[in-house]
C-alpha cells in the first residue's frame, strides 16, 4: 500500500484554508473539534437533500458562526426562514453558545466535487451504469469550466464477486503539484451488493505566487 496525502491536507496554507477557523489550546482545542463534527454531522443529517457542499465554522468569543455552501440554498433557509430558524435554534441547544448561520449558494454545482460525488453515488443506487453516471458527471464537468476532473468508483460493481476499482479522467488533474487548484470530494453509494465508494478529484487551474489564499482574504478585509 502506498502513502496517501488527502488532497487539501496537502495545499493548506498554500491554495486551501482551512474549514475551520479559530484558535484554542488544551483541554479546549479538544472541545472545539468535537462541537466542530457534532455541528456537521446534525447540518448534514437534518438537510440529507439540500446539496450541501462545505460546512466551514468560524468562532468569536460565546458564538458560533456557521456558514453553509450549498447548491439548493432554498431547502436550507425554507418558507419565510422556517428551517434555518429551527436549524440555529437546534445548534444552539446543542452548543450552549449563540449560533449565527450564513447560507452561500453555489452557482456551478457541476465542478463541485462533493457535490459531483454524491451525484454519481445517488445514480448507482438507483441501478444506472457506473460507466455511464462517471462519463455523464465528468462531460458536465468540462462543459461548465473546469480544467480536468478525475472520478473513481470502487466495490462490488456490477455484482461482481471480488470488489473492483474503476476510474475516469478529462483534461489535467495534476495531483502532485501544490499550487494546483484541486478540490477533492467522496461519497458512499448504497447498493444491494455493499457499499461502493466514490472519489472525485476536481482541477479548477493554477494559482499561481501572490494569489494565495491568504492575499485574497486580505484583499477582501482591505475593502
Amino acid at each position: 500500500m502506498g502513502r496517501k496525502v488527502h488532497p487539501n491536507g496537502f495545499r493548506l496554507g498554500i491554495v486551501r484554508d482551512h474549514r475551520s477557523r479559530w484558535f484554542a489550546s488544551g483541554p479546549t482545542y479538544v472541545e472545539h473539534l468535537n462541537e466542530d463534527r457534532a455541528v456537521r454531522d446534525v447540518v448534514h443529517t437534518d438537510l440529507p437533500k439540500a446539496g450541501i457542499s462545505v460546512v466551514e465554522i468560524e468562532r468569536q468569543p460565546n458564538q458560533v458562526h456557521v456558514i453553509i455552501n450549498t447548491a439548493k440554498p432554498g431547502i436550507i433557509i425554507g418558507r419565510k426562514g422556517v428551517n434555518v430558524n429551527a436549524l440555529r435554534v437546534k445548534l444552539q441547544d446543542m452548543t450552549q453558545k449563540k449560533v449565527k448561520i450564513d447560507v452561500n449558494e453555489i452557482t456551478k454545482p457541476e465542478i463541485e466535487a462533493t457535490l459531483v460525488a454524491e451525484s454519481v453515488a445517488e445514480q448507482m443506487e438507483r441501478r444506472v451504469s457506473w460507466k455511464r453516471a462517471m462519463k455523464q458527471a465528468a462531460g458536465r464537468a468540462m462543459r461548465s469550466g473546469a480544467a480536468g476532473i478525475m472520478i473513481t468508483v470502487a466495490g462490488r460493481l456490477g455484482g461482481s464477486e471480488m470488489g473492483r476499482v474503476d476510474s475516469i479522467r478529462e483534461g489535467q488533474v495534476p495531483r502532485h503539484t501544490l499550487r494546483a487548484n484541486i478540490e477533492y470530494g467522496t461519497a458512499e453509494s448504497l447498493t444491494t451488493y455493499g457499499i461502493i465508494g466514490v472519489k472525485v478529484w476536481v482541477y479548477h487551474g493554477e494559482v499561481l505566487p501572490g494569489e494565495e489564499y491568504h492575499s485574497r482574504y486580505a484583499e477582501l478585509a482591505a475593502e
